[in-house]
């Protein structure tokens, strides 16, 4: 039974729609309004911060979804305000909350909040966030007044931070454009500062109560608070801009900087039974290495490396074995049966990098690590155990984890480890904004492991594999867009194959090794299965289904071992592209990082050039053909391309001359 799919199952896996942001503005002042928060509060078109919001964070760092209730807003030439009344309500408890927010022509922004927990609400965090963004900021001077009125002269860190770079804040300031400040102050409970970037996402992050402080706490009822954020700018203000908001985009393609990654892709142990069930698919999807999960938490053994060996087989891709022990001090005892079985098999493994239990859960930095094995009794054990097998070594968890215990390398062959992209914040916008913190989490990877050092990623993928940060990953019954929850039901929508051409891109002109993505099947796959969960759609189709993504993973990995081209684009964070060349032809991958269309204007002029393109309007044809991106293609007559939401083109080049 084939029957259409809505818009918002094609674009997104789920009927539910994320709030449509509200543009207010005064004078050269203006931000977005996104259900009570704000987001891009940018001066003359300058991005000052990159957002301010109240929310309440539960035990298990999960962010409630406020609802707004007597919402005004009052927008004049030269002022705005905004009042509404918020209410969060969830397993941690009930709390209402009054809102205020004033803009005006001067730059000055105000929002204040009064809040009353309605019952007693269990919490994380409970107020404030406010966020710096990265690009432009990075490494520059911040001013910082202190809770105690001493004021600092500091950077914003260029490197990613392990640690909070700034206590006890009051305010921020930092230079917009030389002789013009932005001063960001903070009342009602002590501040300080994050950098965000350690859980990819885009942005520092100042926000309400110290994490030296206990947590989960308790908000009792009936007690009131206040909080307030300002923002005030120093200067002569630049004037209003009056861009075109949706400018053609020009492409153009250059030489050689480097090799096309190797990519790959994620095999959760039970996962690869279900995978091996449809092996056309998977043959065809070609990952050049593949990351197989052992755990010796749930008692995973010979049954996960037999399904592991014949997916090898099936695919030709290399083995890296990720095993997770339970932790004991003689990790040895632990690895020799696995080993054992391994060579009963005749597995032959590209790699092997192993974690004890431990390292599966977050540990605050200069927080007492729990008893478990060093690094090196670790690495020791793995080399006994697995003599002659590269070893990774890194986190099997977040880049978050890997900064804040940072490895020996002596031992190591390459350096891993992998990122979630919904760790703090689940919307479509903040999501795909996690892809420029990409290049900075690679960087600042290489800064403290070492430049020599291979480094792998993965896999990765939008939905949490595991939630360090609390008891387990977050339900997600209502099939909608969840912080730290295992199903992300974008990852059947076009938005995960946007998602991932931004992500390998990002990973490629950092020049890293290898990257994996994801499963084969299950919440983070790319061929559909009947599952515990619900996929609107997909579940009602008969025959194989593969989701959009599917179609991008193996396209890309048709460009093992080719050389990668120069991209340049004048809209770098609203569409991502990567091209290689491989035989003699050129190859461009391109796709909208957002939900409005884009126009893309190709620079160079090829003698021909054709398209293949994953939209929306081709959502069911694509999910029903695995070959739909070779069956699709067309020649394009010109070289304007228009990009629909969340589409991925593939234009095959044929150029006049080398460049």
């Amino acid at each position: 039974m084939t029957t259409t799919a809505s818009r918002a199952i094609r674009l997104c896996g789920t009927e539910q729609v994320d709030p449509q942001l509200r543009t207010l503005r005064a004078g050269p002042l203006s931000v977005e309004l996104d259900n009570g928060a704000l987001r891009y509060v940018r001066v003359g078109g300058i991005e000052v911060l990159r957002g301010i919001s109240f929310l309440v964070r539960d035990e298990n760092w999960g962010t409630d979804t406020p609802v707004l209730d007597d919402l005004q807003i009052d927008e004049k030439p030269d002022a705005f305000s905004v009042a509404y009344r918020g209410t969060s309500a969830g397993a941690s408890g009930r709390l209402v909350y009054q809102a205020r927010i004033a803009g005006g022509s001067d730059g000055a922004l105000s929002f204040v909040v009064e809040a009353e927990p309605e019952t007693d609400v269990l919490t994380n965090r409970t107020g404030f966030v406010v966020l710096h963004p990265i690009e432009g900021l990075a490494g520059k001077p911040v001013k910082v007044l202190h809770e105690d009125g001493r004021e600092e002269l500091s950077l914003f860190p260029d490197y990613i931070d392990p640690k909070c770079p700034f206590t006890g804040i009051r305010a921020l300031s930092h230079e917009i454009v030389p002789g013009i400040w932005a001063t960001c102050t903070m009342e009602g409970d002590a501040f300080e500062m994050e950098d965000q970037r350690n859980w990819s996402d885009a942005s520092y992050k100042t926000y309400v109560r110290p994490l030296r402080r206990p947590w989960p706490y308790r908000l009792p009822k009936g007690e009131k608070f206040t909080q307030v954020v300002r923002l005030q700018l120093l200067g002569t203000l630049p004037a209003g801009t009056s861009k075109n908001p949706n400018p053609s985009i020009n492409l153009t393609i250059g030489g050689a900087i480097g090799r096309v990654p190797r990519i790959g892709i994620g095999v959760a142990a039970d996962e690869a039974k279900h995978a091996l069930e449809v092996p056309e698919l998977i043959r065809r999807l070609a990952p050049q290495w593949m990351v197989c999960q052992v755990d010796l938490r749930f008692g995973h053994g010979q049954d996960e490396l037999e399904s592991c060996a014949a997916l090898a087989q099936l695919t030709g891709a290399g083995v890296v074995l990720e095993i997770i022990t339970k932790g004991t001090l003689d990790p040895f005892s632990e690895l020799a049966p696995l080993a054992d079985a391994v060579q009963r098999l005749g597995l032959n493994l590209e790699a092997v990098s192993v974690f004890p239990a431990q390292d599966m859960k977050s540990v605050q930095p200069g927080a007492p690590w729990p008893a478990m094995p060093t690094f090196e009794q670790n690495y020791s054990a793995v080399r006994r155990a697995f003599p002659r097998v590269p070893l990774g070594g890194g986190m099997a968890a977040y880049f978050t984890e890997l900064n804040r215990k940072r490895p020996p390398t002596g031992a190591l062959d390459y350096a891993t480890f992998t990122t979630c992209p919904n760790v703090h914040a689940a919307d479509d916008v903040s999501v795909m904004e996690t892809l420029q913190a990409i290049p900075h989490l690679i960087r600042s990877t290489r800064a403290f492991m070492g430049e020599r050092l291979p480094l792998r990623i993965g896999p990765s993928q939008l939905g949490c594999r595991e939630n360090p940060y609390g008891k387990s990953t977050a339900p997600n019954e209502a099939n909608g867009r969840v912080c730290l929850s295992r199903i992300d039901p974008r990852q059947r929508g076009l938005f995960n194959a946007a998602w991932t051409v931004g992500y390998f891109a990002a990973c490629a002109r950092e020049r890293i090794e290898a990257v994996a993505f994801g499963d084969f099947t299950g919440p983070f796959g790319y061929v559909y299965r009947k599952a515990d969960f619900v996929q609107p759609w997909f579940d009602q189709q008969d025959g194989r289904m593969v989701y959009p993504a599917f179609h991008v993973m193996a396209g890309l990995s048709k460009l093992n071992g080719a050389t990668l081209l120069f991209v340049g684009t004048s809209g770098a964070d609203s569409i991502a592209a990567i091209a290689a060349e491989k035989d003699g032809r050129t190859t461009l991958w391109l796709s909208n990082l957002t939900a409005k269309k884009q126009p893309v204007q190709l620079s160079d002029t090829p003698i021909s050039a054709r398209i293949a393109l994953l939209a929306a309007d081709q959502f069911e044809r694509a999910a029903a053909d695995p070959n739909f991106m070779e069956s699709s293609g067309r020649q394009l007559d010109d070289q304007f391309i228009s990009l629909d939401a969340y589409a991925v083109a593939r234009v095959d080049l044929h150029r006049s001359s080398s460049t």
